[in-house]
């Protein structure tokens, strides 16, 4: 090849790679246009989407995944910058809750408490002002029982009772932070009396004021113990107020010396029954006592509380007693005796530590002591024996704490 034909081919192919060249560059500078057109599209319309989308914003409680949420008030959606239109909460197995949205559609709650150890769904949607839709699903599950305590009271919620009735709680698992969930316990009372709970144990505490409550008076107990820890890893599940009434103040004296019973109303004597106390061989405990239960007739068995004879069966075994009513959890009641002999009531003491009436088989006869005792009295009378020769019970032995004196009593609070 000569050098001139050489020189007209190099630049022949210097032409071609320069065209490619070229068309490669304008190649890349409408991609570069393109995409740089392209990035100002997309955002044009992330930027239309996001003017698109609702301003409302839901929040349901508890949070997503949670684990021991409580079973009381927990539950709940709430939205801002608009309004519900829809809120589902189900089972995992699918059952339907109820529940109640407010009246300014902002917010919605379950109807009644939650289940324990149970895996809810909620979904909910809302709109804003534009009418634009929200929507946000969360999934949690109520604490367990093994996880969990709950507190047992007395009296009853809307029960009239008589002066001496401590508020007493029994709690089903021990409790270590006394003081954390006596701060959720509160009990008040209209008449304006002090009240002071003592702790017997790590599953008992009681509440009373210093002296007998007023009369015709009030008493609230409030249980706020939602969410609150008793103990590692165990907590409350119970939001409740309860109130009850305090009836007329009856107190009852009964002086085994003597062995006349007297039953006051406001200080005043309204009758005088004879009795018969526990033998010499078997005392009544003396002290101030509450009676806490009322039966027409029961079963008193002597095994159940410790008199048996030789053959281990029990000393007695009565299934009717008549007009019972327990002053211990030992097995100390006011009872009607319709076994004994007429002439023992009011001369000899001869019963195995129980206070006995005159009364009659069957319950049914009005006119006889122990029916007229059964039906003036109410749960929470005080009845205070004296007189017996033996110890004073113990303040945990039934409703009797107020055998504790009030320094003694306010020593046993936690907080």
């Amino acid at each position: 090849m000569t050098d001139s034909r050489r020189r007209r081919g190099l630049m022949t192919a210097s032409a071609l790679l320069g065209g490619v060249l070229v068309l490669s560059a304008c190649s890349g500078g409408d991609s570069d246009a393109a995409d740089g057109g392209g990035s100002s599209s997309q955002a044009k319309a992330d930027e239309a989407a996001a003017t698109k989308s609702s301003e409302a914003q839901i929040k349901i409680t508890p949070a997503d995944g949670s684990n021991n949420a409580s079973i009381n008030n927990s539950a709940a959606v709430t939205v801002s910058k608009g309004t519900l239109t829809q809120v589902t909460m189900t089972t995992a197995d699918g059952t339907a809750v109820e529940g109640q949205l407010a009246a300014d559609k902002k917010s919605w709650k379950p109807g009644a408490q939650l289940e324990r150890s149970t895996t809810y769904k909620v979904a909910a949607t809302a709109k804003d002002g534009a009418g634009l839709e929200a929507h946000e699903n969360a999934s949690f599950t109520t604490v367990s029982p093994d996880d969990s305590f709950i507190a047992n009271f007395t009296p009853e919620d809307g029960s009239t009772v008589g002066v001496g009735m401590p508020v007493s709680i029994n709690f089903n698992k021990e409790i270590t932070d006394k003081a954390a969930v006596q701060k959720g316990i509160t009990v008040n009372t209209s008449s304006g009396q002090e009240v002071a709970c003592h702790w017997f144990s790590t599953t008992r505490m009681d509440c009373r004021p210093d002296e007998y409550w007023q009369e015709n008076s009030t008493v609230t107990l409030k249980l706020a113990l939602d969410g609150v820890e008793g103990a590692d890893g165990l907590m409350g599940v119970q939001q409740k107020t309860v109130t009850f009434k305090i009836g007329r103040n009856q107190v009852t004296y009964v002086d085994a010396k003597t062995k006349q019973m007297k039953v006051t109303q406001d200080g005043k004597t309204i009758r005088t029954i004879p009795i018969s106390a526990g033998s010499p061989d078997n005392k009544t405990y003396e002290g101030q006592m509450v009676i806490s239960e009322k039966f027409k007739e029961t079963r008193m068995n002597g095994a159940t509380v410790g008199f048996t004879d030789d053959d281990g069966k029990g000393e007695y075994d009565i299934k009717d007693v008549p007009h019972a009513m327990r002053l211990s959890t030992s097995g100390t009641f006011v009872h009607g005796n319709y076994w004994g002999a007429k002439s023992i009531f009011g001369s000899v003491n001869t019963s195995h530590g129980c206070v006995g009436l005159s009364d009659t088989k069957g319950a049914n006869d009005k006119s006889t002591p122990g029916a007229w005792f059964f039906d003036n009295s109410i749960v929470g009378d005080v009845v205070v024996v004296k007189n017996t020769g033996d110890k004073t019970i113990a303040p945990d032995n039934g409703l009797n704490g107020w055998n504790m004196d009030w320094a003694q009593w306010k020593a046993g609070s936690a907080v």
